[in-house]
């Protein structure tokens, strides 16, 4: 589905944002704004799709991308010239990321998981290649989002009527984890959930 759409998302999402919440960086910035990235920080976003998010993070960062839809990677790459940024992107799933333990300074990830095949082992492995104390943020939309929009819309509607009611997942982090806060954002249309990874533990640790 995603291959199909991505030639639209990026237009059809920045008219959404500017009739919704007044502009796409106000959208944005209210999830952003909870990432911890340190200078020159080594950053990963899960589910990257085209991209839309890197316009808003610092400049001087290692930016790491990945998502499972080709067409979306494909997008995003034509976003990163004309942004003039750079970025390494990968194809792959988050269940299984293709990353070495303790890796990155921040982890975050917007939209996709109400839907994952697994969420608990792809929350995991966020946790996995964070460094220790490393804050983790998890977006996605809300039941209200769900069925009162996107369920109308053609083609993707059909996906959300397939569905379990979705709750914000809190029961997918595993013990330990510190911090664990859940709120909604975006007039109540997204979720935010946050929490971090324990400075003494190592990904390693959490696997099971």
């Amino acid at each position: 589905m995603y291959d199909r759409i991505a030639p639209f998302y990026n237009l059809s999402n920045k008219v959404y944002f500017r009739l919704k919440f007044g502009g796409e960086e106000a959208y944005r910035r209210q999830f952003l704004d909870e990432l911890e990235i340190p200078p020159g920080g080594r950053v990963l976003e899960v589910s990257c799709g085209t991209g839309d998010n890197f316009p808003y993070l610092p400049a001087d960062i290692e930016l790491h991308g990945l998502d499972l839809s080709l067409g979306m990677l494909n997008v995003c790459r034509k976003h990163l010239r004309k942004w003039k940024r750079s970025a390494s992107l990968y194809q792959a799933t988050a269940e299984r990321l293709p990353f070495g333990d303790d890796f990155f300074d921040t982890v975050y990830h917007v939209g996709g998981i109400n839907f994952f095949n697994d969420g608990a082992q792809a929350v995991r492995e966020m946790i996995r290649v964070a460094k220790p104390g490393t804050k983790i943020v998890i977006v996605d939309e809300t039941e209200r989002l769900a069925s009162g929009t996107y369920e109308k819309i053609p083609f993707v509607g059909r996906r959300f009527k397939q569905r379990a009611e979705i709750v914000v997942p809190v029961r997918l982090i595993p013990d330990g984890m510190l911090e664990v806060e859940a709120r909604e954002i975006c007039r109540g249309l997204m979720y935010c959930l946050t929490f971090r990874v324990p400075p003494e533990s190592s990904g390693s640790e959490v696997r099971a």
